[in-house]
């Protein structure tokens, strides 16, 4: 597994394009973290499972682009080439193939697999914790939109709008993901990197001399 991840690796090195939040390291926390959960639900092709994890954003597309909700299909139908080179059979490539479209939250393509449901816990595991602060920021300086509005940055008494302040979109999303989860282990560790996200959006609304609203707390009960 080990010598046919490095291939992946150098596949992606090659052939997708990279930025701050989609890079190999990225791809390296959801295949750490795929292949944990595969191994607390069991019955599970690891060979199937690395190749989607390493090749589900082989086209990386910015979150504003157009076809944005298209990157994933795009993504598996310029994975079955490269499969193909590195031995897989024509089921594991369709298997792979529909765990790489299924990831994606804009595509909204139901996952049927052991596969596609664990990469799509992993990959939403990515968009929280720290790592997931830190990708938020890095993509919100990308699109150029600022961390909060000015007047009322925690959506006390307006309505939420993640297309113009960046801490919207923990609310309209991110902290939503823990109840998404499919997987006994990823909705464990969703929960315990949702309470670290929380944690520190209290501490950035004291920094910023307010309060956190209690609705962001609810999202988590």
């Amino acid at each position: 597994m080990e010598d046919l991840r490095a291939q992946l690796r150098e596949v992606i090195r090659k052939e997708m394009e990279q930025d701050p939040a989609h890079d190999v390291l990225h791809l390296d926390r959801v295949w750490a973290q795929a292949h944990r959960i595969a191994i607390d639900e069991g019955n599970v092709n690891l060979r199937v499972l690395l190749a989607a994890a390493y090749l589900h954003d082989l086209v990386n597309l910015p979150k504003d682009h157009p076809k944005r909700k298209q990157a994933s299909t795009m993504s598996a139908e310029k994975a079955e080439p490269i499969l193909a080179r590195l031995g897989y059979s024509e089921d594991e490539i369709t298997a792979a193939q529909h765990a790489i479209k299924a990831h994606s939250y804009s595509a909204r393509i139901p996952p049927k697999s052991p596969e596609a449901i664990i990469l799509r816990d992993a990959d939403r595991l990515d968009a929280l914790g720290a790592v997931g602060i830190a990708r938020t920021f890095m993509v919100a300086g990308q699109m150029d939109r600022p961390l909060a509005d000015p007047i009322d940055p925690f959506a006390a008494d307006r309505t939420l709008d993640d297309q113009l302040w960046s801490i919207d979109h923990w609310h309209l999303k991110l902290l939503q993901l823990p109840n998404e989860m499919v997987t006994r282990k990823g909705r464990k560790i969703a929960r315990k990197r949702a309470r670290l996200m929380l944690a520190y959006l209290r501490q950035l609304a004291k920094e910023m001399d307010t309060e956190l609203p209690s609705h962001w707390a609810e999202l988590l009960q």
